[in-house]
């Protein structure tokens, strides 16, 4: 049996970036992952020339020049800015929240308009303490605001009315009085042309891979494969959900190729109505300025998510914290484990914050 110096459990962003800088130390890597392809979520699938994105949008951003430059080894990435567009019923609207949108809801012209008219509404209110969701939105964004743009999405998202969320799952609104569509606040924006697989090809060359390898089947037979695991799986799995199981959302994807060259004219479109059961529709050939002559759209639905579907998001709620608090303590216990990653630290990451974790736990290795 062949050893290895790593045994790495997951094909995705963490588990790659840690791979190529450790093969590049001259240690040896076996990367395993239960899909049938490499790339985690951030796969991309070629259909009919377009990238499409299989586990929903991913647009890199970050103001991390050392991050930029390193994922830049790997790919050249474009230009492109997300400037999503809501529709609640009839009406378009900019997103973020700007100028744009506040002339579109309110027909006026300028920020101290804006500002005034979002003040008089939140004032008529008369919300002092926001003892949830619905009342925190509305005391920081006034009624228009929260009804067209805010309400119906976010009850889409966590499967619940917003008088049933706690408040502090907004801390703010971002409330731009300028006219500007950007999304992001980051210095860096792009989508690496060619897609992300490629990228975690590049990422993998030098290490072995095993697709359509479930973790837990294959340490049973290959105990003493390598000196150590990095894991990037589901930190209460590893644990035998001795804590109990943590808590995710889940999405769901309806994916369709059309015969015509532009559905949307943009690339994200949200839906903000709670009556349309999804939250949005990415348009994937807009990523990267595509002229194919089809085209192809993913409608994302949120759902409950149920043990053995698959994760996405962790519900970070106090529950859910305090369970996984006593499952961090484990992992730091865990002799020749390295936990790492959404699912391995239980945490929400960017794909910028998931590589400079990838490269830190790189640095503890090498100095260890």
């Amino acid at each position: 049996m062949k050893k290895y110096d790593y045994l790495i459990v997951g094909a995705g962003l963490f588990g790659a970036v840690f791979a190529h800088e450790m093969t590049k130390e001259g240690k040896k890597c076996l990367v395993i992952d239960k899909r049938d392809h490499i790339a985690g979520n951030i796969y991309c699938e070629n259909v009919e020339g377009i990238n499409v994105h299989k586990y929903g949008a991913h647009i890199f951003h970050t103001s991390d020049k050392v991050v930029w430059e390193y994922i830049n080894q790997f790919a050249e990435f474009n230009n492109y800015i997300n400037s999503p567009v809501a529709r609640y019923k009839d009406e378009l609207y900019n997103l973020p929240f700007n100028m744009n949108t506040f002339s579109k809801m309110f027909g006026i012209k300028t920020p101290a308009e804006a500002k005034a008219k979002i003040q008089e509404e939140i004032e008529e209110l008369g919300i002092t303490e926001p003892k949830n969701l619905e009342e925190q939105a509305l005391s920081l964004a006034g009624r228009s605001v929260y009804e067209k743009l805010v309400k119906g999405y976010t009850e889409k998202q966590w499967g619940r009315d917003c008088k049933d969320l706690p408040a502090f799952i907004i801390k703010r609104l971002p409330l731009r009085f300028i006219y500007d569509n950007n999304y992001f606040n980051d210095r860096f924006q792009g989508i690496p042309m060619g897609g992300y697989t490629a990228i975690v090809e590049k990422m993998l060359e030098g290490s072995d891979v095993l697709l359509n390898t479930d973790y837990y089947e294959f340490r049973k037979e290959n105990a003493g494969i390598a000196e150590k695991t990095v894991y990037t799986g589901m930190l209460d799995k590893y644990f035998d959900y001795k804590y109990g199981v943590l808590e995710y959302r889940s999405v769901r994807f309806e994916t369709e190729t059309l015969d015509m060259d532009n559905y949307q004219g943009n690339a994200v479109v949200n839906y903000t109505e709670r009556e349309v059961p999804y939250t949005r529709i990415i348009e994937h050939k807009h990523f990267e300025y595509g002229t194919q002559p089809k085209t192809v759209i993913s409608r994302e639905y949120p759902s409950e998510w149920k043990l053995g579907e698959e994760p996405y998001y962790p519900v970070n709620n106090e529950k859910n914290e305090e369970v996984a608090g006593k499952y961090r303590e484990l992992a730091d216990k865990e002799e020749n484990v390295i936990f790492g990653g959404r699912l391995g630290e239980y945490r929400y990451y960017d794909m910028d914050k998931v590589i400079a974790a990838a490269l830190k736990a790189v640095e503890k290795e090498k100095n260890n």
